[in-house]
């Protein structure tokens, strides 16, 4: 709605000046009169303005701002799984005519929730939940934000009612057989098969070599996430005691303990990597404890990425087990392999608990068909051990 402002100034000699202001929501429009004693007018002065239309936001945008919110509170695991789920929702959207990189933001309705949800219904279970919440926190993200209306209450219903499966107990499945002897011949240094040479590339090929054997056996032993053993420093470690404080899963603290195999074979990394790390000017304790050995790290001791200790895991099975184990053991499979390590070795499923840092004991319980030799034993005796017939 337009509207008018007026107001005026006497000037010297008697002469007034009026101002008259019309405003729209396309248009400023500026009314300058100056006027003499008599009321005879002199002149007057339009100056008409456009105003500067506010690009709208579109779901596109609030989708990226939402992401980079969720970066700065949740870890980069979680952070990457709610882009994933948003981009799912994208597609949805674009199925309904909705293109979010130029649908405005107030067009976005709790009724795209009922579409979401069955597009999700061909992913697995665990998978539908995670997607559904990242969704269900980008509405409201929104709401909060007063960017479009939308019915909370709705929101939480159709989620409820649409979301009909919930993920039951799976096992976690690997080869563990094949795993235990992957690492016997990783931790044999003969096998690693070290070249010969004084050259720069000999030079990081050995070191790649025993940076791998000490990053295995460190999976395995001490039951870290491929992401943790990356962040991990040569300062984290307390070598006397065996430990080192990580900060985990959930931006949660907790010690991890080291067999001797593993700190033995980190010290014949760090060994080999003495001149390396003498050279870089740091102190020794600020430096990653497993570094890139590639052109591109040059002389300078850089941090493992997680997809280097994927890459590391995949080379090292495609070397020792061959091409058709590549991809069926991955750096998750050396977490269960720990767990399942220590159930058989305790039989105690707190300590495992405990020692992989599992929020819920449910998800260890997962373990325990793996390591009951006990059930074993009894289904053997009761079905494939035979009753001696009685002499007639």
């Amino acid at each position: 709605m337009d509207w008018i402002s007026h107001f005026s100034v006497r000037g010297v000699g008697g002469g007034r000046c009026s101002q008259r202001f019309r405003v729209s929501k396309s248009m400023l429009s500026i009314s300058i009169i100056i006027e003499s004693i008599d009321k005879t007018t002199v002149f007057r002065i339009m100056t008409c303005m456009t105003e500067q239309n506010k690009t709208p936001l579109t779901i596109s945008d609030v989708m990226t701002k939402y992401i980079d919110l969720v970066k700065l509170s949740r870890s980069e695991h979680t952070a990457r799984a709610y882009k994933n789920a948003l981009q799912i929702f994208s597609d949805v959207l674009e199925e309904k005519w909705l293109e979010p990189t130029s649908t405005p933001i107030e067009k976005l309705t709790e009724n795209l929730i009922t579409p979401l949800a069955g597009y999700l219904m061909t992913f697995a279970p665990a998978t539908e939940q995670l997607y559904l919440q990242a969704v269900k926190g980008f509405y409201e993200y929104v709401d909060s934000e007063r960017l479009a209306d939308i019915n909370q209450s709705r929101v939480h219903i159709l989620m409820r009612q649409r979301s009909r499966r919930r993920p039951g107990i799976r096992f976690p499945q690997f080869p563990m057989d094949d795993i235990q002897n992957l690492l016997d011949k990783v931790e044999n240094v003969e096998n690693l098969n070290l070249p010969h040479g004084s050259d720069e590339e000999t030079e990081n090929a050995k070191l790649r070599a025993y940076r791998d054997r000490a990053f295995l056996l460190t999976l395995a032993d001490t039951g870290l996430r491929v992401h943790e053993a990356c962040k991990l420093r040569r300062g984290d470690i307390d070598w006397n005691e065996g430990r080192a404080v990580v900060i985990g899963k959930g931006d949660k603290q907790a010690v991890v303990r080291f067999t001797s195999r593993s700190l033995q074979s980190i010290k014949d990394y760090l060994s080999h990597r003495a001149s390396l790390d003498g050279n870089s000017g740091k102190q020794l304790s600020s430096l990653p404890l497993f570094a890139r050995h590639d052109k591109g790290a040059g002389k300078k001791v850089k941090a493992m990425t997680p997809t280097t200790g994927r890459n590391i895991v995949k080379e090292r099975v495609g070397k020792f087990l061959g091409a058709e184990m590549v991809g069926k053991i991955t750096p998750h499979s050396f977490r269960h392999f720990f767990v399942t390590s220590v159930l058989r070795g305790t039989g105690n499923l707190r300590y495992a608990q405990e020692l992989a840092r599992h929020t819920n004991i449910q998800v260890t319980q997962r373990y325990t068909h793996l390591s009951n030799d006990e059930l074993d034993k009894a289904y053997y005796e009761v079905f494939e051990t035979k009753p001696k017939k009685s002499a007639d």
